[in-house]
């Protein structure tokens, strides 16, 4: 599959920004590649709105889904876009389902897609876990493993 996005150096952005910024014409974006840091991404200011709007209409549908009980469909449906999503137990799967729904309907609203990001990073490390039997009765186990409930911090005077 090719990438919507061309690798270019950041050093090409900042001895010839104009030329650089004209690539952006006839492509999704720019990776800018930087060795000591993460890369960057450079894209068109309508791209990022059109971004936006297709992630907010994602996150509305993907809330109303829920919100309707029409949970045996989304879950034939689940593995398609999460495969790892078939090792989690069902009580888990309708859990992640609400908690994904509820986050994506804050961060399209917040125009920040990290907390998806990570909602769904958490839930894949679940999974993990589910399965690796091996894994799973080790972090299960007491008292090495699950210690139970965590009573509740005092707060800090």
């Amino acid at each position: 599959m090719e990438s919507a996005y061309e690798d270019v150096p950041f050093s090409q952005l900042l001895h010839h920004p104009a030329a650089t910024a004209q690539r952006l014409e006839g492509m999704r974006g720019l990776r800018l590649k930087r060795r000591d840091a993460q890369d960057l991404a450079l894209i068109r200011a309508d791209q990022m709105e059109q971004d936006a709007t297709v992630v907010d209409f994602t996150a509305r549908l993907l809330a109303g889904l829920v919100r309707t009980g029409n949970l045996d469909t989304i879950r034939q449906l689940l593995p398609d876009a999460l495969p790892w999503s078939v090792f989690l137990p069902d009580e888990d799967v309708e859990t992640m389902l609400a908690e994904l729904a509820d986050t994506a309907r804050g961060a399209a609203a917040l125009e920040n897609l990290s907390p998806i990001a990570l909602l769904l990073a958490q839930w894949q490390h679940s999974a993990e876990v589910y399965a690796d039997p091996a894994l799973h009765a080790t972090i299960t186990r007491e008292p090495e493993g699950d210690l139970g409930p965590v009573t509740e911090p005092r707060p800090v005077t």
